[in-house]
């Protein structure tokens, strides 16, 4: 464990020193994956699976903000869906639109979530967003990955039905509008993947902020559980059915990525935990004060010996 939090100080001290450099590097990384995931996923226009253009767009991404990079990432995935069909493309561009306006109205600022959160579900470890989420954001933090979750499911309608949407020319459009709508919108799967991930995010966030000894651990444990009981409750009550074995699997690596998580930001060492109380003219103030676990890194000396001086010395 001291080994560890050394490693930890650091590469806390390397942050510190080099984020100028550290920011626009991982923001350039971010954009490479996302644009490749969404490249890898879709496919459809050959122009924007160019090595040249992804790369282009990855350092454009390197030199804005973070949701520079969701925006640019929504208008890839408009282009890829349009080579499919210019009516789901227009229907995308809507959807985008209705999300973009709840996303801003309520809950700027956590624009990266919409990306991570497809890209967990394309990792296999959906359920380590609502972990991480709620251990490090907030309630409404609910609402990006919400619209994450609906991202997802949309592109992987998309790729199911990419045949059926090319060739469909003979279908009523209003028809054709309406069952896209209630594929996409109403999918039940995509719905009871959202109450999961919002219920999860609310549990942790809740438990995590208990005065109590190891919340956050106890949080993760709660978070993973009610994750699998809003699963269970959606196969029972609306027939989705979701592999057992993969889905364990997913919350176990998830819920292993949150230990790691909590142990780079909220290591505490509740063995040396203490109580204080004190009182103002109003109020009297019980307090329970739990310190962080620190090391001191090690400082290594160098000392250089004269091997000529030696010698000397020793002739005489």
């Amino acid at each position: 464990m001291t080994s560890l939090l050394i490693w930890k100080e650091h590469l806390k001290d390397f942050y510190a020193r080099n984020s100028m450099i550290i920011q626009p590097v991982l923001r350039f990384f971010f954009g490479l994956c996302t644009y490749f995931s969404l490249n890898t996923a879709l496919g459809y226009m050959a122009k924007l699976e160019n090595p040249a253009v992804v790369l282009v767009l990855s350092l454009v991404s390197a030199a804005l903000p973070w949701g520079a990079t969701v925006l640019i990432a929504g208008c890839l995935m408009v282009g890829h869906i349009y080579a499919v069909s210019m009516e789901m493309a227009l229907i995308t561009v809507i959807l985008l639109l209705v999300v973009a306006t709840l996303y801003y109205g309520l809950k700027p600022g956590d624009s990266v979530l919409m990306v991570l959160t497809p890209m967990a579900f394309m990792l296999r470890i959906p359920y380590a967003i609502p972990l991480l989420v709620g251990l490090g954001g907030s309630l409404m933090s609910v609402i990006p990955v919400s619209c994450g979750v609906f991202l997802y499911y949309l592109l992987l309608y998309v790729k199911q039905n990419a045949g059926i949407l090319t060739n469909d020319g003979s279908v009523d459009v209003v028809q054709k509008y309406t069952q896209i709508i209630q594929s996409v919108v109403f999918n039940r799967t995509m719905l009871m993947m959202v109450a999961a991930c919002a219920l999860g995010i609310l549990v942790v966030y809740l438990i995590r902020r208990l005065s109590m000894d190891y919340s956050w651990v106890v949080a993760i444990v709660a978070g993973a559980v009610t994750q699998l009981v809003v699963i269970f409750m959606g196969d029972f009550l609306f027939s989705v059915s979701i592999p057992v074995g993969p889905m364990i699997l997913s919350l176990a690596g998830s819920a292993l990525l949150a230990v790691v998580y909590d142990f780079f930001i909220f290591s505490v060492d509740y063995t040396r935990t203490e109580y204080v109380q004190f009182e103002d003219d109003d109020y009297y103030y019980y307090v329970k004060a739990v310190p962080k676990m620190t090391v001191a890194t090690p400082e290594f000396k160098v000392q250089k010996i004269n091997a000529r001086k030696s010698s000397d010395k020793r002739r005489e």
